[in-house]
């Protein structure tokens, strides 16, 4: 009998237990442009609300792919960034948003089709 040392499958299993979740990876295609600031990242995804942005922002700074720096003034500032982690992990979602982009009416068709609600 063989003891597992990890407690994923494989690379895959170990990628979207950190990017799991619907706002993670737009977070981390939002942080590739560079450091933001809460707000910010909220007029960039308007559909999230404030109580899952804080949650997924300090899911991802607890995985360790983002940074929270925290700015001593008055008014508070806090700056989030990718960490190099992130900026790995968002290298390697490029290939993926590729495909999407390249089979995005392929996937509307078919999505629109079991989902009517979203449509």
């Amino acid at each position: 009998m063989s003891r597992r040392n990890s407690p994923y499958e494989c690379g895959l299993d170990a990628a979207v237990d950190v990017i799991g979740g619907k706002w993670k990876v737009l977070l981390l295609w939002a942080l590739a442009q560079g450091p933001q600031r809460f707000g910010e990242l909220k007029r960039g995804l308007p559909a999230i609300s404030e109580k899952v942005l804080i949650q997924q922002l300090r899911e991802m700074e607890a995985d360790r792919i983002v940074h929270r720096e925290a700015h001593p003034q008055v008014p508070p500032k806090v700056e989030y960034s990718l960490t190099a982690l992130g900026t790995s992990l968002n290298t390697a979602l490029e290939p993926l948003g590729a495909w999407g982009r390249a089979h995005m009416r392929e996937i509307e068709e078919t999505y629109g089709a079991r989902h009517p609600e979203a449509s």
